[in-house]
């Protein structure tokens, strides 16, 4: 993916001389291009784009995967799922130069389409890149890079692709994948988790595992459509130059799971300490659901106003909701420590069901997610016991 400035740069001159001519001759080639994963998160599953050669020398890459983070409220837009990205055409060799310098390799397989297929893919490209029709809303595992490639050589040929995935990939669901391909980037993978439901969690369809691109590169030699291969055998190569691709794996005791185990080994620490001396030690309860809280604000949000289809429904709203502020905002008022010893008492039974009940849901959860659930738990009981160790003393003085 390249940002915006490239579809400012290059996107008006193509849409003016890329695909006019009425139409294709013979020796017009097409070809799917695939590149390998990046450093950044948005890199991690690789790109797709297409290549055009015309015969007057014209060499252009057709390329869905335009974003502009600086368009007004994009990370908003983003979150709440308006998430609109772009076409553009521009010359391959600053497509090509721009992965190659960063140290990825780009494979080139050329579709093997007919003069009439190929018209027909050029004229579909040509309306895409139309000023009315080049802005479409993206969809992480839907709608992307990828699909839209395989979707334009559908339309074109009047035919589905039918294509192979390796065979590690059996019984993936998309955030299987997303796994397999983050896994060296664990706290992405650990927001992800949080931030989709359940909508991403069943096995998809051999079709629908092309929304990772650099899953192309085993795919694409098995791909077949109307009868017949969909690419050519040999496909080119560029090999990156320098140190490119994802980063190395984060070091265990900076994953997620350890930090939650921290967290799960300090709260009972203190538990343990708060039940002895029969007191609560309240910063913990603020600083603890304060987070929670937080992100029970980020989920609710993603749940119940985002467009997302993949955010909802999600079992985690849960755990992580708005109503975790009861804590820190009445932990320190005497009058409030019923209404805190009601959230608290509610609260465990919730967390107590949804870890019973959580193979019925659906919903792949993080390892991480335990420890955390674990600690919110303990702290919900150990108020609820210090309280009421309190009440009982207080009746034996009287």
């Amino acid at each position: 993916m390249k940002r915006f400035f490239l579809a400012l740069s290059f996107c008006l001159c193509a849409l003016c001389c890329v695909f006019a001519a009425p139409s294709v001759p013979d020796s017009a080639r097409v070809s799917f291009v695939i590149c390998s994963p990046g450093s950044n998160v948005y890199e991690l599953e690789g790109h797709a784009a297409m290549r055009v050669v015309l015969p007057d020398g014209r060499d252009l890459a057709v390329n869905y995967g335009i974003f502009d983070f600086d368009s007004p409220n994009f990370i908003y837009r983003f979150v709440k799922g308006e998430t609109d990205y772009m076409v553009a055409a521009y010359p391959f060799s600053i497509f090509l130069e721009s992965y190659v310098r960063d140290g990825r390799e780009v494979v080139e397989y050329p579709i093997a389409l007919d003069a009439g297929e190929t018209s027909a893919l050029l004229e579909l490209l040509s309306r895409n890149l139309m000023p009315d029709k080049r802005v479409y809303r993206y969809n992480y595992v839907k709608d992307n890079c990828s699909t839209r490639l395989f979707g334009l050589v559908e339309d074109a040929v009047g035919d589905t692709v039918a294509m192979q995935a390796p065979g590690y990939t059996d019984g993936w669901s998309f955030r299987d994948a997303m796994r397999h391909y983050h896994r060296n980037y664990p706290w992405y993978q650990f927001g992800i988790d949080l931030a989709l439901g359940s909508g991403i969690d069943y096995p998809i369809s051999e079709h629908e595992k092309a929304f990772a691109p650099h899953l192309l590169i085993d795919m694409l030699p098995t791909a077949r459509i109307a009868g017949q291969s969909l690419v050519a055998d040999s496909p080119v190569r560029y090999a990156g130059r320098g140190t490119g691709g994802p980063q190395g794996p984060t070091p265990w005791p900076l994953t997620p799971m350890a930090v939650s185990l921290y967290i799960l080994a300090g709260v009972i620490l203190c538990a343990v300490a708060d039940i002895r001396r029969r007191r609560v030690s309240r910063w913990v309860d603020t600083i603890f659901m304060s987070v929670a809280g937080l992100a029970g604000c980020l989920l609710a949000f993603l749940v119940f106003i985002s467009v997302h289809e993949a955010t909802s429904p999600n079992w985690l709203i849960v755990w992580l909701n708005p109503l975790c502020f009861i804590v820190p905002a009445c932990v320190y008022i005497k009058k409030c420590v019923r209404l805190v010893l009601l959230y608290e008492i509610v609260n465990f039974v919730a967390l107590f069901l949804l870890c019973m009940l959580w193979p019925l849901t659906g919903q792949s959860a993080n390892e991480a997610f335990w420890p955390l659930i674990a600690a919110d738990m303990i702290l919900s009981a150990r108020y609820i016991y210090i309280i009421y160790a309190s009440c009982a003393k207080k009746q034996i003085q009287a």
